[in-house]
């Protein structure tokens, strides 16, 4: 069995998607457009990524831009953890996430390690665990 994460995005999937790629030395991979596929959605919407999937070592997850007429809520419905064994990576790899985010949680020591919770710029909610 895998369970995956799928992201839903407002139209900025491949900035975001870079944005991670970036932070988590990932590639994006499997990119698909709705630029041939017979969905109702605007011209201007067509270059906007129907699928993508970002994979590195440790890191594989799937997002998409969510058509026009489907919204979007913010929420808590899904969290991405980050399970890292260096207490510098994680709080390096957390303040990124929390940059024009929202904390929850600062990064700091907890009974079972470091642990920090953020929403990022994109409206994902994040856990930075560390228990080392």
């Amino acid at each position: 069995m895998k369970v995956q994460a799928y992201l839903a995005f407002n139209g900025n999937c491949q900035e975001a998607l870079n944005f991670y790629g970036e932070l988590f030395n990932a590639d994006v991979k499997n990119k698909e457009t709705y630029e041939d596929k017979k969905i109702d959605v605007p011209s201007s919407y067509r270059s906007k990524l129907q699928h993508a999937e970002l994979k590195g070592k440790g890191v594989h997850f799937m997002a998409y831009d969510a058509a026009p007429d489907t919204p979007i809520n913010n929420g808590n419905q899904i969290h991405m953890s980050v399970d890292l064994n260096d207490k510098d990576e994680a709080e390096d790899v957390f303040n990124n996430l929390a940059e024009s985010g929202i904390t929850h949680h600062t990064f700091r020591e907890r009974e079972w390690g470091y642990f920090g919770r953020c929403t990022d710029k994109y409206g994902i909610n994040w856990m930075v665990n560390c228990n080392s």
